[in-house]
Order: C-alpha cells, then structure tokens, then sequence
C-alpha cells in the first residue's frame, strides 16, 4: 500500500496540466458540481457582464470594496 508521502511526492511532480485535472477530480469526489446551480451561476455571470459591458452598473474597484467593508466594520 502506498503511504501518503509517497502519494503526494508523485502527485507533486506530475505536469501542471495533470496536477489540475486530478485537482479537478479530487474536488469533484469531495463535492459534486450541481450542474443546475453550475448553469444558473454561469447565466448570472453573463448578467453581469452584460450590465458592466452596457454601462447599467459601474465596477468597483476591489481596494475600495475592502476599504468600505472595513469602515462599516471598525465603527
């Protein structure tokens, strides 16, 4: 039986490409993709891109998205 060590050693140096597919198939034995709530965050994705694309909403830069939460949350 192969020890945990030995096991990670291999994984470790598999190519890049084979280190994401087994990540891939690791997460995916721990918690399976629903693939209905997987396509409704795909379209709320494309939602969202469409309303920054056609300037309905102004992005946010992401230092000043922390700066505010950590206002809110230092009063």
């Amino acid at each position: 039986m192969m020890k945990t060590k030995e096991l990670l050693s291999m994984a470790e140096s598999l190519p890049i490409e084979i280190k994401i597919q087994l990540i891939d198939t690791l997460l995916n034995s721990i918690h399976p993709s629903q693939s209905e709530i997987d396509e409704l965050w795909a379209k709320e994705a494309e939602r969202r891109v469409h309303q920054i694309k056609s300037g309905e909403v102004k992005p946010i830069r992401g230092e000043e998205v922390f700066k505010e939460i950590q206002n809110r949350f230092s009063r």
